[in-house]
């Protein structure tokens, strides 16, 4: 008998007999790729945790900031992004737009966002106001009937960028429609006939002429993202431990 195995030593990978060698190289192969891939969607999650995150400190540090006219003349979306401002100008009820298949957190009920477009004082400016969340009717063709004030109005909110991709199951309607299953400014911006700013003023939940208002917080779900990344780390870790205590024993 050779003298490293009368010593206990384990015998060289290549010396494995044949079934046991394909067994050590597919099974490391194997925990390769279910770690790279645990790895990687646990970086996905901890990406989205971590972006919401940083959403969240901006718009509480901005929410902190002295309320800001909004500008007359285009601005940047990372300028308005979160900060508090004061409109003044009047409604164009002929361009208001519903958003389909919004859900209120509080009853759980369908509804519609009611999204109009308010022209500012002394400028062809327009800036689309998220009016706040009004239930859906039973009957789908019958639309709630919300018009907007007319005359000037004076009104504050938080300027937030909406997505700007979208799951649809059909493309959209050419030309202005009622009912919009998603806020996109870029479809907005392509139909209107007038500037546009780069947001959307959520309406303060004191202002007047709105609806329901329980905005989402950026940082929603966070917590959620953060769990989801933890696992996938661990099962990334466990696949790793399980196949290196099977080697161990093996040998």
């Amino acid at each position: 008998m050779p003298a490293e195995y009368a010593r206990g030593a384990a015998p060289a990978a290549s010396a494995l007999p044949p079934t046991r060698l394909r067994i050590f190289v597919w099974g490391g192969l194997l925990v390769v790729i279910l770690v790279a891939g645990f790895v990687s969607l646990g970086l996905w999650q901890w990406n989205k945790y971590a972006v919401k995150t940083v959403l969240q400190a901006e718009l509480d540090r901005r929410g902190r900031d002295a309320v800001i006219a909004m500008p007359r003349r285009a601005a940047s979306a990372d300028f308005l992004r979160y900060r508090h401002v004061e409109l003044t100008g009047e409604f164009d009820a002929a361009r208001q737009i519903l958003i389909d298949n919004r859900i209120d957190p509080t009853t759980e009920r369908a509804g519609y966002h009611i999204v109009t477009p308010l022209k500012l004082a002394g400028s062809d400016m327009r800036v689309l106001v998220n009016r706040g969340w009004v239930p859906a009717s039973v009957d789908r063709r019958i639309l709630p009937e919300v018009p907007p004030p007319t005359g000037t109005v004076n009104l504050t909110g938080i300027a937030v960028v909406p997505p700007s991709k979208f799951f649809t199951l059909a493309p959209p309607a050419a030309g202005w429609q009622p009912v919009w299953q998603n806020l996109d400014l870029g479809r907005i911006k392509a139909a209107a006939p007038w500037p546009l700013q780069p947001v959307v003023v959520q309406l303060d939940v004191a202002a007047p002429h709105g609806f329901g208002r329980n905005w989402p917080r950026p940082d929603e779900w966070a917590d959620k993202h953060l769990s989801y990344a933890l696992q996938w780390f661990g099962f990334a870790a466990s696949t790793i431990g399980i196949w290196l205590y099977f080697l161990l024993r093996r040998r």
